[in-house]
């Protein structure tokens, strides 16, 4: 390949990409402790080394939505060891800086202050482990943006409409629209692209001339109808989507050949989760951008712990045990500890040369005992690896390929230790056991008032961010709301009041409403909290437990990511210095649901009884230009995509004004022409330039 002196130029971004960090992840653990440190530590060395312009996280920068005064001290000293310095920065901010940083005290880019000398500015979204919350809606990284180390963008308040407004930054001749939306429980963030609400502003001037990134944390892989957000939603004037919160490392841009932009997934940087996803080989990515070319190296992390995880069916190998056998279980754990040795061997020999690699690997061990077998101990099975491998507690886990299918006739008929057995909980997760719960429970009356959603919420906000008062007070804010809506109907029989209560509790599912109730709750908690004098500092100290997708029931989330739970966005972008027009994005998710708890039952004549109250607080042009994407991987081969040729119109130089434009969908991929993706597995580079337009546009 060319020289990076040739690639570095002075119109040319290098941007360090990475995401889900999860600062203080097992800090506590005395083998595990420090690896999210570590591996924060390589890769701001790394941006360092390679003289990045910026680095673009993704979201989930710490574990805690409270990290530990161990876990910012750590943070703050590595942002200010690697990121703080005399270097220059050579490329500016054209948008207007009040929108972008609206909700900092300090609004605009940390460069640019007089009081600070940063070398790399450092933007991040906030993800689902680091939301805002609290009375005042602030997060982790409002204090690190506060000391002037980091640039929070993407939060937005409203939950009825999002303007994404956009960073809008040049370097020389190249122009970059950088755009971001933290994280927003998907049901909702889903329902909101599905009613148009979202929108994504672009430059009135030279839209065709601006290279368009956008930043987003949210689930990609479907997990239910409306639990995540399609690739299909987003803006097709997009360039390239990097992709935050789901933790397997797919690095390599893919294409969307309905959107016709690339989506990267670097994945995280530390496994959070004994799960297949999190063994593949964790990356960070190096971004080149010259004009409307783009060039993704990705460079694979050391100081990441080695994973190694396999699946036994034991009614795989009849002719070396059957359940009728003498003794059976120590012939099964036999083999079992034959399987994991030879883990243990191979982590060995991938770690030499490898001197930054923790030198005890995790090893996970799942185990299918279907078929009439027995489970040994697995925590004495374990105890067996303790000097060996870096989770001695956890080493072997049995699962069984035997679905459980309730009989919804009404909670009676719900055996819940059944459903919560390992047997039935393989790849299940939270938001399945509310679902389940809830479809069971609607047949009863006792829940009549009460929404999925809504309870999924207030019990979130219990386990997560301590809101003792949250589920109490969305129970009575339903309650209050119903009998004054049965007053106000008039009616009398029981009968009645039945019919008219589950009318109205389907009238508010899955829309604005629901929210509003929850949010008052939630309100409504904080007040009592701090009437209690109760502080949500965040330097408060927690324990940290291991977050294995296949621990003991209810599991956490099998995909590859740390819990599921997911925080409420913050403010709503205003127009920029010369005003950008909205225009329409394409549609996406909402809210996760958290784990349900049955409640007390009532009785429905009851609601005329009012409890005492307590106070509430208070698309775009086609893509007409030839752009040329390559993919430099150090340890594997390269790939390079072509993007959809046509020939660029000259256009006068940027300005921070906007106009709108309008989308066209559908039959837009059938109306341009590309080449296409091609793999080549040639090593040699030398004569490879990424940045090397293609004479002619090609058809396929």
């Amino acid at each position: 390949m060319t020289s990076e002196n040739t690639l570095d130029d002075e119109d040319t971004f290098k941007i360090l990409i990475a995401t889900d960090i999860h600062l203080g992840y097992l800090e506590k653990d005395a083998v595990r402790g420090n690896d999210t440190f570590n591996t924060f530590d390589e890769i701001l060395k790394c941006a360092k080394e390679n003289q990045v312009d910026f680095i673009l996280l993704g979201g989930d920068l710490f574990h805690e939505n409270k990290p530990s005064r161990r876990c910012l001290h750590s943070c703050i000293s590595l942002l200010r060891k690697y990121c703080m310095g005399d270097t220059p920065i050579l490329f500016d901010v054209l948008s207007d800086q009040a929108v972008n940083f609206s909700n900092s005290k300090f609004p605009w880019v940390n460069y640019q202050d007089e009081n600070l000398n940063i070398s790399i500015p450092v933007f991040s979204v906030h993800g689902n482990h680091d939301d805002p919350t609290g009375a005042d809606g602030l997060c982790a990284l409002d204090l690190l943006s506060s000391a002037g180390l980091v640039n929070h963008f993407g939060r937005s308040q409203s939950v009825e409409r999002i303007e994404i407004s956009p960073v809008l930054l040049q370097k020389g001749s190249t122009k970059l629209a950088l755009y971001g939306i933290g994280s927003i429980p998907d049901e909702r963030l889903y329902r909101m692209f599905v009613n148009n609400q979202v929108t994504m502003l672009r430059p009135k001037e030279d839209q065709d001339q601006w290279f368009n990134l956008f930043t987003i944390h949210q689930n990609r892989s479907k997990h239910g109808a409306t639990n995540y957000i399609p690739e299909q939603f987003l803006d097709d004037f997009l360039d390239l989507v990097v992709w935050g919160h789901e933790h397997e490392c797919l690095i390599n841009p893919s294409r969307n050949e309905q959107r016709l932009f690339y989506v990267t997934q670097p994945g995280s940087s530390v496994a959070t989760s004994l799960s297949p996803g999190e063994a593949v080989k964790k990356h960070i990515g190096l971004l080149r951008v010259k004009g409307r070319k783009m060039n993704l190296q990705k460079i694979p992390l050391h100081t990441v712990r080695q994973f190694f995880i396999q699946d036994l069916v034991l009614s795989e190998h009849p002719d070396l045990f059957n359940p009728d056998m003498p003794k059976v279980n120590q012939r099964v754990e036999a083999f079992c500890q034959e399987k994991v040795e030879a883990m243990i061997e191979e982590a060995e020999r991938d770690r030499l040369g490898k001197p930054l690699t923790p030198e005890k690997p995790l090893i996970r061990l799942r185990v299918d005992y279907s078929g009439g077998f027995e489970a040994f101990n697995a925590t004495r099975f374990s105890q067996k690896f303790v000097e060996q491998v870096a989770n001695p507690k956890d080493v072997v886990h049995f699962i069984r390929q035997k679905e459980y299918k309730a009989k919804v006739k009404g909670e009676e008929d719900v055996d819940f230790g059944q459903l919560l057995s390992h047997s039935s909980t393989e790849g299940l997760r939270v938001e399945d056991l509310v679902k389940e719960y809830f479809q069971t429970a609607e047949k009863t009356v006792q829940l009549s008032l009460l929404t999925e959603q809504g309870m999924g919420k207030a019990v979130q906000e219990y386990v997560d961010k301590e809101e003792k008062d949250a589920i109490e007070e969305l129970i009575r804010y339903q309650l209050e709301k119903t009998q004054r809506h049965l007053q106000q109907r008039g009616v009398l029989t029981e009968e009645e009041i039945d019919q008219e209560i589950r009318r109205f509790r389907e009238s508010k599912k899955n829309t604005a409403e629901e929210d509003e109730e929850v949010q008052v709750a939630l309100n409504r908690a904080k007040a009592h909290r701090i009437e209690r004098g109760e502080d949500l500092d965040l330097s408060d100290e927690h324990d940290v437990s291991m977050d294995s997708d296949e621990d003991s029931a209810p599991p956490p989330p099998t995909r590859g990511r740390g819990r599921g739970g997911r925080g409420r966005g913050q403010t709503t972008a205003r127009r920029g210095r010369g005003a950008a027009e909205p225009k329409p994005a394409g549609r996406a998710r909402s809210r996760k649901a958290s784990v349900a708890t049955p409640t007390q039952g009532r009785n429905i004549m009851d609601a005329f009884q009012a409890p005492p109250q307590r106070p509430s607080r208070g698309a775009v042009a086609a893509k007409s230009y030839t752009d040329e994407i390559t993919i430099d991987d150090d340890d594997s081969d390269d790939v390079s995509f072509v993007k959809p040729a046509s020939r660029l119109t000259p256009a006068s130089r940027p300005t921070p004004e906007s106009r709108p434009t309008q989308s066209r969908r559908g039959s837009q991929s059938q109306s341009q022409s590309y080449r296409g993706v091609t793999f080549d597995d040639d090593d040699d580079e030398e004569d490879f330039d990424p940045f090397k337009g293609s004479s002619r546009s090609g058809r396929r």
